[in-house]
Formats: structure tokens, sequence, C-alpha cells
């Protein structure tokens, strides 16, 4: 077999090969979120549903916010709107120096 120079492990040369740190799951609970509800519905079947704490997060932390239809239109009009008036006074400014130009 061939050696592979340069690539061998465990010499100090960790080549950014290192093992991610997960989050501990056990950290996500379903209690007092939506999906307690759907726990209880499957549970009143005699079913459960093994999953459904990994999808808690999505109801703790910062992404527990509910966004409406209005907020999620205006989360970016203010950068939006400075963009515009940027661009627009761009485009009047060499509008103008054009001008000037074919007078002269």
């Amino acid at each position: 077999m061939a050696s592979r120079r340069g690539h061998e492990h465990g010499h100090g040369h960790e080549h950014g090969h290192h093992k991610m740190e997960l989050p501990d799951y056990k950290q996500w609970k379903i209690e007092g979120t939506p999906l307690q509800t759907v726990q209880e519905k499957l549970a009143a079947r005699g079913l459960r549903d093994p999953w459904g704490r990994n999808e808690a997060w999505r109801y703790m932390g910062g992404f527990a916010n509910n966004v409406s239809f209005v907020g999620a239109i205006l989360k970016g009009f203010k950068w939006g709107f400075a963009a515009f008036v940027v661009a627009v006074g761009a485009e009047y400014l060499l509008e103008s120096q054009s001008k000037d130009k074919k007078h002269h």
C-alpha cells in the first residue's frame, strides 16, 4: 500500500478535521409546546411519536417567535428602502453629470 505523505493522522496535524459538538438532545422538551398536544392525542390512540423531541427546538428560544405575514413582509423593508434611496440618488447624480457633459 502506498504511503500518503502529509496525511498521517495523530501527528498534531489536524487539518480542521475534528468532531463537531452536537447539542444534548435532552435539553429539548415537548412539554408546553404544541407537540405536547400531538403526543397526548397519539397516546389516546396507543401511539407515540419518538421523534417529537427533535422538533421541539422550533418552539423554544429565539426560534419560538411567531412571525406574522405583515412582520415577514416588513422585516427587510427598512434596508430595502435605504437601498432604494441610495439607488435613486446615485441614478440622479449620474444622470445630472451626463447631462452636464452633453451641454458643454
